[in-house]
C-alpha cells in the first residue's frame, strides 16, 4: 500500500510506539498523536487512510465520552473519513453508540497483531471506495453541467419565438412529455435543452438521442442496454441512453424516422417505466421525461401507415411549433449579427458586421436550412471577408439558391475534381429537400453524421 497514511491518536506513548512498529511494515506511513486536541491540525495538513482513536485520554477515564467527542468532530469535518476506535473498556453498548457516530470498526486492548493489520487494511481500502465516489459524483456532476448546457443560445424577439418563449415557460416545470414540431435547422435541440434548464430535473443529465442515426440493428443494445455476451461484440456490459437518463430530460431527435415495429417498443418503455438491457432477463426501472423532435409534416405524423398514434399521444401533451426561419424574417438580422460577432472572434477576422446593403438580401432569402444554413454562410462569409463589413458577393447567396432539378453530366470535358463533384452533389441534394438531411443523406447514400462531416468540411 504505496500511498496510504494512518493515524495513531492515544495518549499512552507504549501503545503509539507499540502501533506504529507494527503498522509500519504494512503501510506507507504512520503518524502518531499522543493530544486529540492536535486532530484538527493534522487532518486539515493530511487526508489520512485510516484514523485509530483512542476512547478514553487521562488517567482513570473510563466513560468513551472524549472518544465520542473527537469521533463527531472528525466526521464533522470529513464525512468520508474512516476512524476505528480502540478501548480497553469495550462493550457492545459503546460499540454500537460508535457505529452510529460513524465509526468503521472497533479494536479492544490489549489488541492482537494480525487483527489490527486485517482491521486497518480492510478500513483502507473502504477509504479508497468513497474517495472513489466521491470523486465520480464530482465528475458526474461536472459532465451533467457540461452535457445540460445549450451550446448556442435562442436567438430571435418575433412574435413567433415569443410564443415558443412562453410555451417552454409554461410546459418546462411541469414532468409532461413535449413534442417539438419543426423543419431541420429551426432549433428543436435548442427548445428542449431550455425546457430541461428551466424544468425540476435541472441538476440531473439531459440526455440526446438522434434516432436518426441509430441503425435497427443496434436500436435496443443503444437505448436499453445490453450485458456481457449478449452478442458477439458484447464484450462487457454496457449501459443503455434510456436508464442512463434516469432522473433527468431524455431528448428523442428524429423521433418521425423511427420505423413502426421500433416504435411499439419504445412505447412499451415509455408506457411501463422499464427497459430490459438485451441478453437480461431483470427489468430496470427508470424515471425520465421525454422530449421529442421531428421535421415529420403535421399531416404525416398523424397518418397511422407512418406514425403509431398510441405513441403519439404518449409523446405530445404539449406540442411546440417551431417556425422556419422564413416565418419570422424580422429575427434574420439579429441572428446574422450575432454569429458574425461570434465567427469574428473564433477566426480573429477584423469584422464588425454585415454591410448596408446585404442585410435586405439575407432577410429576403428563404434559407431552407434555416438557422443552422445561415449560421453557415456567415462562418463562411467572415472566412473569405477583405473588409470590415461582410458583403452579398462572401455570402454567395446565388450559389445557394441555385440548384439543378438534377445533376449535371460529367462529360469528358467537364470538371473532374473529386472534392469539387462532392461538394456540388451535396449541395445539390440539401437544396433539393430544403436541408431535411435524413432525406439529403438517403439520396446521397450516407448516414446523417456522415453527411454532417461532409457539410463541415465543404463549408455548407
Amino acid at each position: 500500500m504505496d500511498d496510504t497514511a494512518i493515524l495513531i491518536v492515544d495518549d499512552d506513548e507504549d501503545i503509539l510506539t507499540a502501533g506504529k512498529l507494527l503498522l509500519k511494515r504494512h503501510f506507507a506511513r504512520v503518524d502518531t498523536c499522543p493530544d486529540p486536541h492536535r486532530l484538527p491540525e493534522l487532518t486539515r495538513e493530511t487526508s489520512y487512510s485510516a484514523i485509530l482513536l483512542d476512547m478514553n485520554f487521562g488517567p482513570g477515564e473510563s466513560s468513551g465520552r472524549e472518544g465520542f467527542y473527537w469521533l463527531k468532530q472528525i466526521m464533522e469535518a470529513d464525512p468520508d473519513a474512516v476512524v476505528v476506535l480502540i478501548t480497553a473498556h469495550g462493550g457492545v453498548d459503546v460499540a454500537v453508540e460508535a457505529m452510529k457516530l460513524g465509526a468503521t470498526d472497533f479494536i479492544s486492548k490489549p489488541w492482537q497483531n494480525e487483527k489490527v493489520v486485517a482491521t486497518l487494511s480492510t478500513a483502507v481500502k473502504l477509504r479508497e471506495t468513497r474517495s472513489g465516489a466521491a470523486r465520480l459524483k464530482q465528475t458526474n456532476s461536472a459532465l451533467i453541467e457540461i452535457a445540460s448546457g445549450a451550446m448556442q443560445p435562442m436567438l430571435g424577439n418575433s412574435a413567433a419565438m415569443q410564443s415558443v418563449q412562453s410555451l417552454i415557460e409554461r410546459a418546462a416545470p411541469t414532468d409532461a412529455n413535449v413534442l417539438i414540431q419543426g423543419e431541420n435547422g429551426t432549433g428543436k435541440e435548442l427548445v428542449a435543452r431550455a425546457i430541461h434548464q428551466q424544468s425540476e430535473r435541472h441538476n440531473a443529465v439531459f440526455m440526446p438521442v438522434d434516432l436518426g442515426s441509430i441503425t435497427e440493428s443496434l436500436f435496443e443494445s443503444e437505448l436499453f442496454g445490453h450485458i456481457e455476451g449478449a452478442f458477439t461484440d458484447a464484450r462487457a456490459d454496457k449501459l443503455g441512453k434510456i436508464p442512463a437518463a434516469d432522473g433527468g430530460t431524455l431528448f428523442l431527435d428524429e423521433i418521425g424516422n423511427l420505423p413502426l415495429h421500433l416504435q411499439a417498443k419504445l412505447l412499451s418503455v415509455l408506457e411501463t417505466r422499464q427497459v430490459m438491457p438485451v441478453g437480461s432477463d431483470r427489468y430496470i426501472s427508470v424515471d425520465v421525461r421525454v422530449v421529442a423532435a421531428t421535421n415529420l409534416a403535421p399531416e404525416k405524423l398523424r397518418d397511422e401507415s407512418i406514425f403509431r398514434q398510441d405513441l403519439l399521444f404518449r409523446l405530445n401533451t404539449v406540442e411546440i411549433h417551431l417556425p422556419a426561419l422564413r416565418e419570422r424574417r424580422e429575427d434574420i438580422a439579429n441572428i446574422a449579427s450575432h454569429y458574425t460577432e461570434h465567427y469574428a472572434r473564433k477566426y480573429n477576422k477584423p469584422v464588425k458586421g454585415i454591410d448596408a446593403d446585404t442585410m435586405p438580401l439575407l432577410e429576403a432569402f428563404d434559407w431552407p436550412g434555416n438557422i443552422r444554413a445561415l449560421r453557415h454562410a456567415v462562418e463562411r462569409a467572415v472566412i473569405l471577408a477583405e473588409g470590415p463589413a461582410l458583403t452579398a458577393a462572401e455570402f454567395q447567396l446565388e450559389a445557394q439558391s441555385a440548384a439543378p432539378s438534377k445533376p449535371a453530366a460529367v462529360t469528358a470535358e467537364g470538371p473532374l475534381n473529386l472534392e469539387v463533384l462532392e461538394k456540388n452533389a451535396i449541395q445539390q441534394a440539401l437544396t433539393r429537400h430544403r436541408y431535411n438531411i435524413s432525406h439529403a443523406a438517403k439520396e446521397l447514400g450516407l448516414t446523417r453524421a456522415a453527411l454532417y462531416r461532409r457539410m463541415e468540411k465543404h463549408g455548407l
